[in-house]
């Protein structure tokens, strides 16, 4: 199983931003980071910054982390495109149509990140069937 340091992710990210920026050939993973990172030009900034391998994104700033949410957005779009867990891709599917497929994504980041907590906290393995059950809620609510 892949599991990048903090470094790693941030180093993956810069440099698919500056390898964009200079028109230089992306491998198809930087391609489908690249995507997310044109969602959302707010993060461009960061990606440039000088110390962008050093910046904190505490919680008390009040700001997003750029680079966890490129990587949940990553995780997510693996986790469509191979439907897993079970049914994630027919819940996004009722999302989607309504609210658009990005902001479809943050809805399912949303349950990512509560599900992630929860397992955190209790020191449990992560609840997949109770994830997918959180983006079925929201569907439903669209």
């Amino acid at each position: 199983m892949f599991n990048p340091s903090r470094d790693q992710v941030r180093q993956f990210f810069i440099d698919t931003w500056r390898k964009h920026r200079a028109t230089e050939l992306l491998t198809p993973l930087e391609s489908m980071a690249l995507d997310w990172i044109l969602e959302h030009p707010e993060y461009h900034g960061d990606l440039e910054r000088e110390d962008a391998m050093t910046v904190e994104y505490a919680v008390e700033g009040g700001r997003t982390n750029p680079f966890l949410h490129l990587s949940m957005h990553l995780a997510i779009a693996e986790q469509l495109s191979i439907d897993q867990p079970p049914g994630i891709r027919a819940a996004y599917q009722l999302m989607a149509p309504k609210l658009g497929a990005h902001e479809a994504a943050h809805q399912i980041m949303e349950c990512l990140g509560q599900v992630v907590w929860e397992s955190q906290r209790l020191g449990k393995p992560l609840d997949t069937e109770g994830y997918v059950e959180l983006i079925r809620q929201r569907a439903g609510r669209f």
